[in-house]
C-alpha cells in the first residue's frame, strides 16, 4: 500500500517541480520580451525622429537650429578659363519663435574665398566675401493644403577683405519661400532679389534675382537626394548665371551630435563670359541642434 501511494506523490513532486520551473522560465521570457518590446519601441521611435529631422533638414525654413558648412569648387574661370574658386559658405539658420503662430528664420550666408587667376590671371585672393543675410516671417503650422511658406527683407551686406571678393555695396530686397512636403518628397522654390542702395560709387550697382527651384527625397535610411538650380539674373549686366546641382546626403548621430554629410556634382548650363563653365564639386557638412 505505501508503494502504492509513493509513485503518485512522486509523480506529483516532479510535476509541482516541473510546474515551477516552466513557470520561471516563462515568467523570465516574459520579461525578456517586454524588454525587448521596449527597446525595439525606443528604437523605432528614435528612427521616426530621425526621419523627421532629415525632412526638417529638407525645409528652409523648418524650426530647426542647424549650422550647414558647404564647398563648393569652380573652375575654367577667365579668358583663357585658368582661374578657379574654392568658396565655403557658413549657413547658420536660427528660428525664433513669435507668439503662438509664427517663426521668424533667420538664415545667413557668410562665405569664405580661395580664388586663383580670378579675376585676372596671376592674381589670387583668399578672405571673407559679402554676407547675405534673410529673414523668412513663417507660419507654424502649413496652410489647410498643406503648403509651408516664409517671406521677409534680404539685406547684402560689403563684408570682403579683399576688393575682388566683394562688391563693395550695401544691398536690401525681398525674399520668399515656398514647399510641400508629401510623404517623403519635399518640393518648392525659393527666391530673392537685391538691388543695392550704398557703398562704393567707383563699384558697379547691383541689381539681382535669384531663383531657387528645388526637390528633394528622402528614404527610410535617413539619406536625401536632391536636385536644385541656384540661378541669378544680372538686370545691370542682362545675362544669366545658372548652375544645376545635384547632392546626395546622410543623417549620421556622431555620440549625441545629430550631423549631416553629402556632397554633389554642379554642371553650369549657363554663365557670363569669363565665368564658371562645365562641371564644378560641392561638399557639405550639418550640425543639427533639434529641440
Amino acid at each position: 500500500m505505501k508503494k502504492t501511494l509513493a509513485v503518485p506523490m512522486l509523480i506529483v513532486s516532479l510535476s509541482m517541480a516541473l510546474f515551477a520551473i516552466i513557470k520561471e522560465i516563462t515568467l523570465r521570457s516574459c520579461v525578456a520580451i517586454t524588454a525587448l518590446a521596449c527597446l525595439m519601441s525606443n528604437s523605432d521611435a528614435v528612427a521616426q525622429d530621425e526621419a523627421e529631422l532629415a525632412k526638417q533638414l529638407a525645409n528652409p525654413v523648418a524650426a530647426l537650429i542647424s549650422v550647414p558648412i558647404q564647398l563648393n569648387y569652380d573652375d575654367n574661370f577667365g579668358l583663357d578659363d585658368d582661374g578657379s574658386i574654392m568658396r565655403i559658405n557658413v549657413q547658420p539658420v536660427v528660428p525664433i519663435s513669435i507668439g503662438d503662430d509664427w517663426n521668424l528664420i533667420s538664415r545667413t550666408i557668410l562665405p569664405i574665398v580661395d580664388q586663383n587667376d580670378v579675376p585676372f590671371d596671376g592674381y589670387s585672393e583668399f578672405g571673407l566675401g559679402d554676407t547675405v543675410q534673410s529673414f523668412f516671417f513663417s507660419p507654424k503650422a502649413p496652410t489647410s493644403s498643406g503648403w509651408i511658406w516664409g517671406a521677409g527683407p534680404v539685406l547684402l551686406a560689403p563684408t570682403a577683405t579683399d576688393e575682388f571678393l566683394g562688391s563693395e555695396k550695401w544691398g536690401i530686397g525681398p525674399t520668399a519661400v515656398v514647399l510641400k512636403q508629401q510623404g517623403p518628397w519635399t518640393f518648392g522654390a525659393l527666391a530673392n532679389h537685391i538691388e543695392s542702395f550704398a557703398g562704393a560709387s567707383d563699384r558697379a550697382d547691383i541689381s539681382a534675382t535669384f531663383l531657387q527651384p528645388f526637390v528633394s527625397y528622402v528614404t527610410p535610411s535617413m539619406t536625401t537626394y536632391g536636385l536644385n538650380t541656384e540661378s541669378t539674373y544680372d538686370w545691370e549686366g542682362e545675362n544669366w548665371s545658372v548652375p544645376v546641382n545635384l547632392t546626395v546626403s546622410q543623417l549620421l548621430r556622431l555620440g549625441d551630435q545629430m550631423v549631416s554629410v553629402g556632397g554633389g556634382v554642379r554642371y553650369w548650363v549657363n554663365s557670363p563670359s569669363a565665368g564658371p563653365e562645365g562641371w564644378a564639386l560641392r561638399l557639405s557638412f550639418t550640425l543639427l541642434y533639434p529641440k
